[in-house]
């Protein structure tokens, strides 16, 4: 990754560690002091990103280190490894919450501020969208920062919620239904958790995909099939067997041609070597290619 595409990634996390700080705080003690469970759980979402924040922020800085003497080959395994604990962290968040709201439901219920939910609510989906929208445009590219966005689009479809339910609150307690409307708080949460699970379910499997040397996404994997057809053309190769293989920045890609040997120098590999490196390029990612050919198909099937 180019030195101008870390300092946005850089950026983009040092700005979502510090919205985090201020919603959770914001959150946290306007939930506690309203009693309203939604708004603790909300507070309690945004304070595990802040702290998954600062970790990707590490990751991303450690990552961008490049190889060292103990690690030759570069520590890029963070990013999936920091994007898999964030899946996890946010899974756990939601069966408590979907625990707590189960006990709140079978005592009865609690009493909650629609209207404190609402405000609540419109302001920080407001920021969340806002953020998301923001991060995107500052660092398109970084796997660290999806995951960051991933986390605010989820925050802010949970303040949606919060404020569908306050309106609901406001209806029930209008019809004389106090008692049904003591039950809004911990649906909201339920309603909540289900709509937000698609969300840790997406980062665990990223995350262990790449972590297992998993095939690469289908996008990437439709350019290196491009960029493979674009260098057998122009050198007239038969079809390859192509392995590939993405952790954090670095893509692998291993393309074995099958050759008549005494056709081919090893200038000419070369040239065919830096012409699939050259096809890779405009991925923006750090590309580490092995092109072989040979004649003898058995040393790499």
């Amino acid at each position: 990754m180019a030195d101008g595409q870390l300092r946005s990634e850089g950026r983009a996390l040092r700005f979502s560690l510090w919205a985090s700080a201020v919603v959770a705080a914001g959150a946290l003690i306007l939930g506690i002091a309203s009693g309203t469970r939604i708004i603790v759980f909300d507070g309690a979402y945004m304070g595990i990103g802040l702290v998954l924040s600062a970790i990707s922020l590490k990751a991303s800085s450690a990552s961008a280190a490049g190889p060292t003497r103990r690690f030759p080959f570069g520590r890029d395994a963070l990013t999936p490894l920091v994007v898999l604990i964030q899946g996890i962290a946010v899974a756990a968040t939601l069966l408590v919450a979907v625990s707590d709201a189960v006990v709140v439901i079978r005592d009865g219920g609690s009493p909650v501020s629609a209207a404190v939910i609402a405000i609540y609510g419109a302001i920080t989906a407001a920021i969340g969208f806002a953020t998301a929208w923001w991060m995107r445009r500052a660092a398109p590219d970084s796997d660290l920062v999806g995951a960051e966005i991933a986390q605010w689009r989820a925050g802010a479809i949970l303040s949606l919620m919060m404020l569908l339910g306050a309106g609901v609150a406001l209806i029930l307690q209008g019809m004389g239904l106090a008692e049904v409307a003591l039950y809004v708080d911990p649906v909201l949460v339920l309603v909540a958790c289900l709509i937000l699970a698609y969300i840790p379910i997406g980062l665990i499997r990223a995350g262990l995909n790449e972590l297992l040397e998993g095939a690469p996404s289908k996008e990437i994997d439709a350019a290196i099939t491009a960029a493979v057809q674009a260098v057998r053309n122009e050198f007239g190769l038969e079809q390859p067997l192509v392995r590939s293989g993405k952790v954090g920045r670095k893509l692998y890609v291993e393309v074995d041609f099958v050759v008549a040997g005494s056709a081919w120098t090893v200038g000419e590999e070369d040239a065919v070597r830096r012409a699939v490196v050259a096809a890779l390029a405009p991925l923006g990612l750090e590309v580490w290619a092995y092109v072989a050919l040979t004649a003898s198909p058995e040393l790499f099937e």
